[in-house]
């Protein structure tokens, strides 16, 4: 039987789970159709994510992590437990210090939670928003926050 890992070690498996769990939630997440069985998959690596995140990251990972189980939640239609990690995530990814990139996808999975909560104004608001910060992005950071865009739903009149 080999030794238990070092502290290191241990850490470093975490930031990898962490890591890949939140790749695949995001990957299923930006799926323009899922299965019953994705759908499940994807909830459960988001929360995944969180879990090691939180044992591992720092704040900006953490509400990046609660970011990310909002949006799948709202992809689902459950809209109180998204608004509920939406608020864990906002302070600092719509906050003072928050990149162009978090603060543009802050505003599409707002719009996303806004949907599912079916608030046509919040929505309408903050996916103009998001659309418009996109404009300022980097090409690459603009590809990612189109990704999640493609599966926000759009508000009337856009």
């Amino acid at each position: 039987m080999s030794e238990k890992p070092s502290p290191e070690e241990a850490a470093l498996w975490r930031r990898r789970l962490a890591s890949q769990a939140n790749n695949r939630a995001w990957t299923l997440a930006e799926s323009l159709s899922r299965t019953p069985d994705e759908d499940e998959e994807m909830l459960q690596a988001a929360h995944a994510a969180m879990y090691f995140w939180k044992i591992v990251g720092n704040s900006r990972n953490q509400a990046h992590a609660a970011q990310l189980v909002a949006h799948v939640y709202a992809l689902l239609g459950q809209a109180e437990p998204a608004k509920y990690f939406q608020a864990k995530s906002q302070p600092m990814l719509l906050g003072e210090g928050a990149q162009a990139l978090e603060q543009a996808m802050a505003h599409a999975v707002a719009a996303n939670v806004a949907a599912a909560n079916n608030d046509a104004k919040v929505h309408s608001e903050h996916y103009r928003e998001a659309v418009r910060l996109t404009e300022s992005l980097a090409d690459a950071d603009r590809k990612v926050l189109n990704a999640t865009l493609q599966v926000v739903p759009r508000p009337k009149g856009l």
